[in-house]
């Protein structure tokens, strides 16, 4: 027989109560947004025209039809699917101040009340999203840092040996780093990107003002040509296509860390003029030297820039790989809150914004994965082949559950979903459709990571479920248990004990164990339910709420406190305060036992879940973490009692 212990999450990480305060400068916010948010999609230019370039044996020639054509594509998918679909209307859509797909189908799922069909779907659906965006967290930093680092072949090619070293090096400084909080990591990146999008057009605009015809490739009118003369190779180019738009994703899930506002100032003020300024220059750049395809960014500096540039690169894509990153943490905190992982440790790293979080077992997953994937694909062009599919099947997920939003929440016409379904949906069909090419050239990966991710939310969620109900079961109604008590005599022993349990509702496991096992009971029983709220602080006078549970002179209380997402979950020291005070909370935490409640899971004959599925939900609860720490229990008075349910 295998036991695995689930101990009660006790409401910690639990939906908030209020959308975020965003209350930092909104200059300061705006320039830590370009050092977090843009740094995926604002690497781009590094590879996208690059590659689009280079596949299929060169199907896409450097002629002005191809050039035209390529740069229309490139300006209208950017323009489309990331100013028009994600910064005006998608951004719109937060749940509690949260964006990304998870964040979004429960948020459907809240909006679709009575409907459990398809919040179900929907939220099915976002979880895959989710899996899906985990695969693009893995692929992103390791062909971001290569692609910059690898602009050493250019400038100094007897060095080319150092890449693949360099590039994990930096990375592995950048996953060390995490820890210091999303808000001084961006305060650092924030000048850097500044920089890095002025220069983007720096050196685009000498090639514009040279060859102004580029211009030309703004009009849709090419896109259209380009489709007609060359369709097969176009349907290709827009596999890489893609490249350019990559990061869109990770602009909406790490909404959480800065807000609606400071992200779309920095998108239109600098970060959308400084990409379409870079991209005409590459085109222009590419009509006058047609060699230049082969890398067509680093090209467009001078020789003597081409070492600085090669090292403000690689802290820029060390930056778009934090875009990732950040999004991985807030995508991670929502699907633990929908009870799809196990509790992870998460630490706030602001004073200010309830998503700017560290989740250290996510950073070094990720970090690992990143490394295996740089060492088993070795350079930027073959993890190119990798990069597209979960990107645009994300998209695609996205813009499905925005819709339903804007049908059920909002009220939108008909005629309005039709024609974003067909804008921004056909584009992202179009680009998924073309990214199938590569799924056995390496775009495999990133759906086996996908699906492994999946299997194991999956896997939680029915598990979790199974061994809720069943708990509940066994815990019984606290308000029948609580005149139980009155009636029967139950022997009294001295001191006080202190029970986390994240409802009023049920009876704690430890608190009927210790009644019915060992019939006894002390003299002050304390239930304690945690409820996390989304603004900073809650001062100490307003956290706590005492129910007697209908009798005021059997030592029994129930306790709801509330803390702000900076306030530390401590509850001996909130009881401590509590008690500081006076009032009708007498308690001293100093000499109070705490219980926790456990059930253990064991393994069984029966058919809740397959065996497989057994296995792998217990060992995710032995994993899971620990509600003596996160609320620090003193492990010398902190006992572990409850029962067991057969899964």
């Amino acid at each position: 027989m295998t036991d695995a212990v689930i101990q009660e999450a006790d409401g910690a990480g639990g939906k908030a109560a209020r959308p975020a305060a965003h209350s930092a400068g909104a200059i300061g916010l705006a320039l830590s947004a370009l050092g977090i948010v843009f740094g995926d999609i604002g690497t781009s230019p590094l590879y996208a025209l690059q590659t689009v370039f280079s596949i299929d044996n060169s199907a896409v020639r450097p002629s002005p039809s191809d050039v035209y054509g390529v740069i229309s594509l490139v300006f209208w998918s950017i323009t489309l699917v990331v100013s028009v679909k994600y910064v005006v209307f998608v951004l719109r859509a937060d749940n509690d101040g949260e964006g990304g797909v998870l964040a979004l189908a429960a948020l459907l799922r809240r909006v679709t009340e009575g409907r459990v069909r398809r919040a179900a779907f929907a939220l099915l659906l976002g979880v895959f999203g989710a899996c899906l965006f985990y695969g693009d967290s893995v692929i992103t930093p390791a062909i971001s840092v290569l692609s910059a680092v690898e602009g050493l072949k250019v400038a100094a090619p007897s060095v080319k040996d150092l890449v693949l070293p360099i590039a994990a090096a930096i990375l592995m400084v950048l996953f060390a780093v995490q820890r210091w909080g999303t808000h001084r990591v961006g305060r650092l990146f924030g000048p850097v990107m500044v920089v890095w999008f002025v220069i983007l057009a720096v050196l685009g605009l000498p090639r514009i003002i040279a060859h102004p015809g580029i211009l030309r490739g703004l009009s849709p009118s090419y896109v259209g040509t380009f489709v007609a003369d060359h369709p097969y190779t176009a349907f290709i180019a827009m596999g890489a296509v893609v490249l350019a738009i990559t990061g869109a994703e990770a602009l909406y899930a790490d909404m959480g860390h800065f807000g609606r506002p400071p992200i779309r100032r920095a998108w239109f003020a600098v970060v959308f003029p400084a990409l379409i300024i870079n991209y005409l220059g590459q085109g222009a750049l590419i009509l006058h030297r047609p060699d230049a395809v082969r890398n067509p960014f680093y090209l467009l500096a001078p020789g003597w820039a081409q070492i600085p540039m090669v090292i403000l690169a690689t802290l820029a894509t060390v930056i778009a790989s934090q875009a990732v990153i950040s999004g991985a943490f807030s995508v991670s905190r929502q699907a633990v809150r929908l009870g799809f992982l196990p509790h992870l440790t998460v630490r706030q790293t602001s004073t200010v914004e309830s998503g700017q979080i560290y989740v250290p077992a996510v950073n070094w997953l990720l970090f690992v994965g990143v490394l295996i994937l740089m060492f088993g694909f070795r350079s930027s062009e073959h993890l190119a082949t990798a990069y597209g599919v979960a990107v645009t099947g994300t998209l695609i997920i996205t813009t499905t559950l925005f819709l339903l939003v804007a049908a059920t929440a909002w009220h939108w016409a008909k005629w309005k979903l039709i024609v974003a379904g067909v804008v921004f949906g056909g584009v992202e069909v179009t680009f998924f459709a073309a990214n199938l090419t590569k799924v056995l050239h390496g775009g495999w990966l990133p759906l086996l990571i996908a699906a492994l991710i999946f299997t194991v939310m999956t896997t939680w969620q029915r598990g979790r479920n199974v061994v809720t109900a069943r708990r509940t079961a066994l815990e019984g109604r606290l308000d029948e248990f609580v005149e139980r008590l009155h009636k029967d005599s139950v022997t009294r022993v001295p001191g006080t004990a202190v029970f986390p349990h994240p409802t009023n509702e049920t009876t704690p496991l430890a608190l009927r164990a210790n009644v019915e096992h060992n019939h006894v009971l002390h003299e002050r029983v304390v239930i304690v339910s945690v409820r996390p709220e989304n603004v900073p602080y809650i001062h100490p006078d307003d956290r706590l709420t005492v129910d007697e549970l209908g009798y005021d002179d059997d030592g029994i209380v129930h306790i709801t406190i509330r803390y702000g997402f900076q306030d530390e979950q401590d509850i001996p020291e909130t009881l401590a305060r509590a008690r500081a005070r006076g009032g009708e909370l007498d308690i001293d935490p100093d000499t109070a036992s705490y219980f926790l409640s456990r059930v253990a899971i064991r393994r069984s004959s029966g058919n809740a879940l397959p065996a497989w599925q057994k296995g792998l939900f217990m060992g995710l609860a032995h994993n899971a973490a620990s509600p003596a720490e996160y609320f620090h229990l003193p492990l010398e008075r902190t006992v572990v009692m409850g029962s067991h349910v057969d899964l």
